[in-house]
């Protein structure tokens, strides 16, 4: 069974690594994710979670925290900042006032000490009698601390001032990267207007049932599934089908949630849960992606966990042993010591990294891809051989009847008709193409089907390609024409055949240009088509190769195939959810084609175009590459710039001041440039 939590009060990043880890060695406790990125705490176990326990884990690695169940969180910014700004300010005029009192300079240092920093020291305390000692808190702590213990009471306020200064900041851009994240989502909505009788009142989309009227307004957001019971409107839709051109509806017209009413008013009927919308869907997907972690991530929680105990055990032995080996006094090299423990803290790694995937993943979802984890985006990014379907991928997938070939005493409408007979009880594109074309209800009849031939009627009717005709020793007439040809025969005689074209989608060409510019190495098109068609499409769209008259099975073997031929880099398949889901958990990542709404194509697959485009995939290659560029820049500033303060620390070049920038100013730095990935703009096609 799976728990989701909120950790209202989270503000430590290592901490959330921590936590994740100690609620994992609960009994019954499969595995337990924590994002710092969206603070929700994901538990897979094996018998019922108590919430009190886990919280009480969580408030003795970071006091403060409550715990919340994902269903009454209500995804507001947290309150409380003022508070902290006002002792800052405080502690800033004691600060002041010290060096114009000069008599009482020392009571108004420590006063304003422990109005800025007693929280600091009281975590740092609580934290030791759990046991966890190398965190931050404790850090600063026995850094300013010991900076009074050598009567530098001037620096040691100072440093708890600017250590909480840019705690506020960092705290300020982390809120604003999740505002930002989901401000760009832009599909929430906090109320709806439910019709009671002949009023209407405002409730929690949560709160709605099925078969509740709402009322959507011109200029209102359409927060749940539903449909049109009356009025009429132009909706734009692009937010979640990628139509520029506003979609106009009336009653019994299909909504969705995350739709836009342009003008009239609406009144709606819903037909799914607030749970099983559309846009609960989205949200729920990119937020529970934050909880898949990268494997730069994943190293760079490893690495954390060794950092600090080797800086401080660095910083221990430089103030006990280099006195004694340089023969110099005790209070410089504790001073050394001291700067050693600020900058020991790994905050600017473990926040910013995780944030930079959170952000791409909100980035590619604004562009159409649904991403189902950080550790998917980072795939896409390693990516070099893409495989895609024909149908519905590269083209339209929709079939149309564009020539008729019946034989010389046959008509064509007795041509239709046999064929559109035994489709009747087919749903495959191509069967709806032939009933449509007859433009006749006919009855369903038994058929037998033959997997990658065509069907046979119990009554003798057969409608497939030529290895059918081959298979039942019909004397038939090929044909040699661009697009799907179906032969149909009736008691051994055969009565004609059917052209069948299918439209490739626009921007196809530039779209494979773009993604070889992007890094993939080889584009591969599998289809069940003839060979002509295949490679007709491939020649018209720039697709480096083709494998054509497949069977479904045929194209697992071929994934695997491919996998084994080019092992370096990532093999990606694009899709449709459904009836390429075997496929598409083959491939090292799977991308369904089209509808966010289908469970289907959720669960077949790691990533989702949730407009059905080809464009959106490109686009999440270049955010997939933008974001591993923001993380090892954001790597390469943490960690060059403390092993730089550390080198000049151990030189004594370097104050506790510089030591403190490298830990909160480089984190807020970080932060910053990770914002960045929400304000990248993939090359158009």
């Amino acid at each position: 069974m799976r728990s989701e939590f909120y950790l209202e009060g989270l503000t430590c990043a290592n901490c959330s690594e921590k936590i994740a880890r100690r609620v994992s060695e609960e009994p019954g406790v499969i595995q337990a994710s924590l994002s710092f990125a969206t603070k929700k705490l994901i538990i897979d176990s094996n018998k019922p979670i108590q919430p009190g326990v886990i919280e009480q884990i969580a408030n003795t690695i970071e006091p403060g925290i409550q715990l919340i169940p994902s269903a009454d969180f209500d995804h507001q910014d947290e309150a409380g900042t003022s508070y902290v700004v006002w002792r800052i300010l405080g502690a800033l005029v004691l600060f002041g006032l010290s060096y114009v009192l000069t008599p009482v300079a020392v009571p108004l240092l420590l006063t304003a000490y422990l109005l800025v920093g007693y929280d600091i020291l009281w975590r740092a305390i609580s934290n030791i009698r759990h046991g966890q000692i190398f965190d931050e808190n404790f850090l600063m702590s026995i850094a300013t601390l010991g900076a009074f213990a050598i009567r530098e009471f001037p620096e040691g306020v100072t440093v708890m001032l600017f250590y909480q200064i840019g705690e506020y900041f960092q705290d300020r851009a982390v809120d604003h990267s999740r505002k930002s994240i989901a401000d760009m989502m832009n599909l929430r909505v906090e109320t709806v207007r439910i019709v009671e009788g002949d009023s209407t009142r405002l409730i929690s989309p949560e709160q709605v049932e099925v078969g509740d009227r709402i009322v959507i307004l011109p200029g209102e957001k359409v927060a749940l599934d539903g449909f049109v019971e009356s009025g009429q409107s132009h909706m734009m839709t692009a937010n979640i089908t990628g139509e520029s051109l506003p979609r106009y509806v009336q009653s019994g017209d299909e909504l969705r949630g995350g739709f836009v009413n342009e003008e009239g008013t609406i009144e709606m009927v819903v037909d799914k849960v607030y749970a099983e919308s559309t846009v609960a869907k989205i949200l729920e997907l990119v937020e529970t992606a934050a909880n898949k972690k990268a494997k730069t991530e994943q190293f760079i929680t490893k690495f954390a966990r060794v950092y600090t105990p080797i800086v401080v055990g660095l910083a221990a032995a430089m103030a006990i042993l280099m006195p004694l080996i340089m023969n110099q006094p005790f209070h410089i090299w504790f001073y050394r010591a001291l700067v050693f423990l600020v900058i020991s803290c790994p905050c600017a790694l473990v926040l910013s990294v995780p944030l930079s995937y959170f952000a791409g993943l909100g980035a590619a979802s604004k562009h159409g891809l649904v991403v189902k984890g950080g550790n998917y985006l980072e795939a896409l990014e390693q990516a070099t051989t893409l495989v895609v379907d024909k149908t519905g991928t590269i083209t339209e997938g929709v079939f149309q009847v564009t020539q008729t070939h019946p034989e010389v005493d046959v008509s064509e409408a007795e041509l239709l008709e046999a064929a559109a007979m035994v489709e009747a009880g087919s749903n495959h594109p191509i069967a709806t193409s032939i009933k449509l074309a007859f433009g006749k209800d006919l009855p369903i009849i038994p058929v037998t089907d033959y997997p990658g031939e065509g069907v046979v009627s119990h009554s003798g009717i057969a409608a497939g390609n030529d290895k059918l005709m081959q298979r039942l020793g019909i004397d038939y007439s090929e044909r040699d024409l661009i697009g799907t040809i179906i032969y149909v025969a009736k008691s051994d005689r055969f009565l004609g055949s059917i052209l069948i074209s299918d439209k490739v989608k626009e921007n196809i060409p530039p779209v494979m240009a773009g993604l070889h510019r992007e890094g993939i190495e080889r584009i591969i098109m599998l289809t069940g088509d003839h060979e002509s068609v295949a490679r007709f499409v491939a020649r018209q769209t720039g697709i480096d190769e083709y494998r054509a008259e497949l069977l479904p099975q045929d194209k697992v073997t071929i994934t695997e195939q491919l996998k084994q031929t080019y092992p370096k880099g990532k093999l990606v398949f694009v899709g449709d959810g459904t009836n390429d889901a075997p496929v598409l958990a083959r491939a090292d990542l799977g991308v369904s084609m089209g509808d966010i709404g289908s469970d289907a194509a959720l669960e077949a697959s790691d990533m989702v175009l949730m407009r059905g485009r080809l464009e959106d995939l490109l686009a999440g290659f270049s955010i997939a590459k933008f974001t591993k560029k923001i993380v090892w820049q954001n790597i390469i500033l943490s960690i060059g710039i403390k092993l730089i303060v550390l080198g000049l620390g151990a030189l004594g070049l370097a104050s506790i001041w510089a030591a403190v920038f490298a830990d909160v100013g480089v984190a807020l730095l970080a932060i910053l440039n990770a914002l960045r990935i929400l304000r990248f703009h993939p090359p158009q096609v």
